[in-house]
């Protein structure tokens, strides 16, 4: 899990569009604290350090505390508004976290061993499925990313949820089928290759039956 940090934020009363926009206008931004059977909480918090922190990954994974006037909470990122045209930050939602909570998220999933396989090395191209997975775990324990081993792997390879090693308490949404992360594909010239030899297959089997 990443490392976590604090952020200090302000308690603000009013809410409403024109009060974010003078927010904004103030180099700050507006964010809302919920979640743990507690009333929202609307703050403001400094803009240059949500945005670096939205932009550095792992965002929405890491648990940060949020100091409000001297009260610290343990917040998780669940949520944030980006301009649509300027890619600025507009609001941020945080979850009250604590030591029994549990979310969902979003998790990573990094590739390794990629020189170590066979398709690979062949010409195939990894074709990623899932860039992300959604699990289930503690909010105290998300893990940075999961890790997929292609060591061994052939062209025409899958790799599924069954085959990753998961840490103690992650569990993925999905639990009906062994979903596909990723798969070994065949290059485009190595596809053009073998539909030829079946077009030839073919029209030698018409040839024969005549």
């Amino acid at each position: 899990m990443s490392q976590s940090y604090e952020l200090t934020a302000e308690a603000r009363e009013r809410v409403g569009k024109g009060s974010a926009r003078a927010i904004r206008r103030s180099g700050k931004i507006p964010a809302v604290i919920y979640g743990d059977k507690q009333p929202p909480l609307s703050i403001t918090l400094p803009y240059k350090e949500v945005f670096l922190r939205i932009h550095a990954g792992g965002f929405r994974t890491t648990i940060a505390t949020i100091n409000v006037n001297g009260e610290k909470i343990q917040v998780l990122p669940k949520d944030y508004q980006l301009d649509p045209v300027r890619g600025f930050a507009m609001h941020v939602d945080f979850l009250r976290v604590s030591q029994n909570t549990v979310v969902t998220v979003n998790v990573p999933v990094h590739f390794i061993n990629d020189e170590k396989a066979p398709g690979i090395k062949r010409g195939g191209v990894l074709n990623v499925v899932r860039h992300e997975v959604e699990f289930v775990c503690p909010a105290n324990a998300i893990p940075d990313n999961i890790t997929v081993d292609l060591e061994g792997l052939d062209i025409g390879d899958s790799v599924h949820i069954s085959a990753v090693k998961l840490p103690q308490g992650v569990t993925p949404t999905i639990t009906d089928r062994d979903f596909t992360i990723a798969t070994i594909a065949a290059p485009a010239g190595l596809r053009s290759e073998e539909a030829e030899a079946g077009e030839a297959a073919a029209e030698q089997t018409e040839g024969s039956g005549e």
